[in-house]
């Protein structure tokens, strides 16, 4: 039953005209009576900017909404019809990502300055290749136990003190590094690491959620790719520019303390001064929501929220969990084949670290790229599961090709196949991201992203440990093969994913929710244009 256009007739007939940004009290004049279990519903009419609502009210069990209005969304109370709400796009969006971009690039920068100055930093320090490897492998151990609580406190807390603290620590990680600047101070440099790895933390889950809460519908998926592309940039930066600034000089450690204290300081500098950055540009959310969805999400109070209550909805999500292990699988995959490049390549290729590192280089650039063309499609097809399940299949060929392709003696063709295999495997992350947050709306978009990187750290540390065994016991072949059964096993689950993209149907339009009671006046009623739907929310 509707009678929207009986109430905008009422209201002319009356001589009463539209309303001009609020909506006035509710109208009387298409009351009627309808018999419920419940009760008696009264029918009671409103008008906002000229459009017709209803509102059906069945005391006190629960609150039944039609609607046909012009504007984008209305939080309606059946005390007061409060102030309409719009869809606007803020141009500090811009400033927001690449800000948080270039503070993710400094992350990442510092993740992998020691892994590719191996040799440099354990003749500095005088320890051993093994503890300087764990000077990367710092970021994943932090990773694992503290995605919950950063993922509580972007909820709890907000966007604006979350990035806050990922900037800072990183600032802080990058300052102590520089007290570390002298032989025999390794648990120092540890440490200092250490606090860069907790930044991350608070850095890898946060690209969907800057997305969802500045960017509209069309543009959601390429802002989550760029913002992934920073952390990927940050790492390509950390392939060319420390061999430059810190060559091996193992015959004069001062020269090379020097050295060091430039690529230190330098990356103190620039955190600091991003730090500042976040805390001018970061605001909690733009003034108007972008999207319905989020503007759907913003009425929600925050008393009714529970964090706990948001990951037990998670793991009884089946096709959240399908993808948590195939991400994780996929991802995995792509930490441990970046880790053991150089292992397999001069396996192969004796005496060719150098291009070795061009090749590492090559296969994180050709992801970049991946990600920004893989973000864009999805903006403009909305084609989630599809695009998921082709690039994967298409980064297990690649992974086929690479491997058996790797030992014939041409290093051409292992450049070729290894920009074809980044550009797939990297491309991929964003992907996962966004379908992630459609099929878990409306569910925080930190802690579906939070899970899906804990999922690929575990993953990447298993894998890395299982195929470095077998690349060294047997061949990099045999290494290779072992992720690409993992990887077949991660078509099967992805193929298997329900494809229900709840965002995108709201931010359409098209909305199909299971109507729940909500007693007394303790209730939000959310209302969607041109949606014919019920959408009570207790």
């Amino acid at each position: 039953s509707r009678c929207s256009p009986r109430c905008a007739q009422g209201r002319q007939a009356r001589g009463e005209p539209p309303s001009a940004g609020l909506c006035p009290p509710l109208s009387l004049a298409c009351a009627g009576h309808t018999g419920e279990k419940a009760g008696t519903g009264l029918r009671l009419c409103c008008s906002c900017l000229g459009g017709g609502a209803e509102i059906i009210y069945i005391l006190p069990l629960s609150v039944w909404l039609s609607v046909t209005l012009t504007e984008s969304l209305y939080r309606l109370s059946l005390k007061d019809c409060k102030t309409c709400v719009r869809t606007r796009l803020s141009r500090r969006r811009l400033a927001v990502l690449a800000v948080f971009s270039c503070y993710s690039l400094v992350n990442a920068f510092q993740w992998i300055q020691y892994s590719i100055l191996s040799n440099v930093f354990a003749g500095f320090y005088g320890v051993s290749f093994t503890q300087i490897d764990w000077l990367s492998m710092v970021y994943m151990v932090a990773y694992v136990p503290l995605i919950l609580p950063a993922t509580w406190l972007l909820d709890t807390r907000g966007l604006r003190l979350t990035a806050l603290l990922g900037a800072g620590l990183n600032g802080l990680g990058a300052w102590l590094k520089c007290a570390s600047l002298a032989p025999g101070r390794y648990p120092l440099t540890l440490a200092a690491q250490a606090v860069c790895a907790v930044a991350q933390v608070f850095i890898l889950g946060l690209p969907s959620r800057i997305a969802s809460v500045w960017f509209g519908p069309t543009e959601v998926s390429t802002a989550c790719a760029v913002a992934v592309l920073g952390n990927q940039l940050g790492t390509a930066i950390g392939f060319l520019l420390p061999p430059v600034l810190v060559p091996n000089t193992p015959n004069d450690i001062n020269l090379m303390a020097h050295n060091i204290s430039i690529m230190f300081y330098g990356t103190a500098i620039v955190s600091t001064l991003l730090f500042f950055l976040t805390g001018v540009v970061f605001e909690e959310k733009p003034k108007y929501p972008p999207s319905h969805s989020q503007a759907v999400l913003q009425t929600m109070p925050p008393e009714d929220y529970s964090y706990k209550q948001s990951i037990i909805n998670l793991f009884k999500n089946i096709p959240f969990v399908l993808l948590l292990i195939s991400y994780g699988i996929m991802t995995g995959a792509f930490y441990s084949v970046s880790t053991l490049l150089n292992q397999m390549i001069v396996t192969h290729y004796e005496g060719e670290e150098v291009n070795a590192g061009r090749i590492g280089l090559t296969l994180v650039v050709a992801g970049m790229v991946g990600s920004i063309i893989c973000g864009l499609w999805l903006d403009y097809t909305k084609t989630y599961k599809q695009t998921t399940l082709i690039v994967y299949i298409l980064s297990f060929i690649g992974l086929l090709v690479f491997t058996f392709t790797l030992d014939l003696g041409y290093l051409i063709v292992v450049f070729v196949t290894g920009g074809v295999l980044g550009f797939f495997m990297t491309g991929y992350l964003p992907l996962g991201f966004e379908f992630a947050v459609e099929i878990t709306y409306p569910e925080s978009e930190g802690t579906s992203s939070g899970l899906l990187n804990a999922s690929a750290q575990i993953f990447g540390i298993v894998f890395t440990l299982v195929q470095g065994k077998l690349t060294t016991d047997y061949s990099p072949r045999a290494g290779n093969l072992f992720l690409c059964a993992w990887i077949f096993v991660g078509i099967i689950l992805t193929a298997l994913i329900k494809s229900d993209l709840r965002r995108h149907n709201v931010n359409s339009g098209i909305m199909n929710l299971d109507v729940k009671a909500v007693s007394g006046d303790s209730f939000t009623m959310i209302v969607l244009p041109y949606l014919n739907a019920w959408l009570p929310l207790a």
